[in-house]
């Protein structure tokens, strides 16, 4: 890790830190020497794969709203160490209910309960956060990258219907939020991963393979680094867009 004098270090607050991902997303950040500051449910895990220590984790349930705007309370006074500067806010966590055996809920299935608890999850707690963190971020000139999915655009054998269509909405919160940040300074892109080697993959998921063009699975560490691309100058002009990272799954 560099060592920038830390009201000099960019800092990037990431949801959804717990493994996958988010996991990858804080090693790749870090490495660049960016102060992270992670949030969970879960508390700071004591074999942390990352070199963030427990004082900049946040235990947070973002399926409650009061709990997720208690948490941007402790963001901001956080951030006052380094002025009140947000660089990147990447909103990773979310939520995929499943039916016994790990089968796909569809929308027939799906409880209310359960489809307001993936929204609250999936869509509306990165608005909260933007929106709570506007101030830090205007400061900063920053940027929001959101976690979208290729379930967005296409009903999934494994993703279920209320996750699906939290995804395909957060894609079109994306498109709103870059109209309504960007004049302010702040860019707001998203990423729309396919198939990710981690360790919370469906069974069956190998039998993707052979439609997907590159014809192997995706790493955690390459979604990692086209979040890192869109929260760094490389992509300053980058404004409104959703990155397909899924091998050509998509085509």
């Amino acid at each position: 890790m560099s060592q920038v004098p830390d009201n000099e270090r960019k800092t990037l607050i990431l949801t959804g830190a717990s493994r996958g991902i988010g996991h990858a997303t804080v090693k790749r950040f870090s490495t660049a020497g960016w102060r992270v500051i992670t949030c969970s449910r879960n508390p700071f895990p004591e074999n942390c794969p990352w070199d963030a220590g427990p004082e900049d984790h946040i235990e947070v349930d973002l399926s409650n709203p009061k709990d997720t705007m208690r948490a941007i309370g402790v963001m901001k006074q956080k951030l006052k160490a380094q002025g009140s500067r947000l660089h990147a806010l990447v909103n990773n966590a979310a939520i995929s209910p499943k039916k016994a055996g790990g089968a796909r809920l569809n929308t027939l299935e799906t409880e209310e309960t359960d489809w307001q608890h993936v929204f609250q999850v999936n869509f509306y707690a990165p608005i909260m956060l933007a929106r709570g963190l506007l101030d830090e971020l205007k400061t900063a000139q920053g940027s929001v990258v959101n976690v979208t999915s290729i379930a967005g655009s296409r009903v999934h054998p494994f993703a279920g219907a209320a996750y699906s269509t939290s995804k395909a909405a957060l894609a079109s919160l994306t498109r709103e939020m870059a109209g309504d940040f960007g004049p302010l300074g702040v860019r707001v892109n998203a990423i729309s991963p396919g198939e990710i080697e981690t360790s919370i993959l469906s069974p069956g998921t190998e039998k993707i393979i052979p439609s997907i063009p590159l014809r192997r699975l995706g790493q955690p560490e390459e979604v990692a680094k086209a979040i890192y691309f869109l929260c760094t100058d490389s992509s300053s002009y980058v404004n409104g867009a959703e990155l397909h990272i899924n091998g050509g799954q998509h085509v």
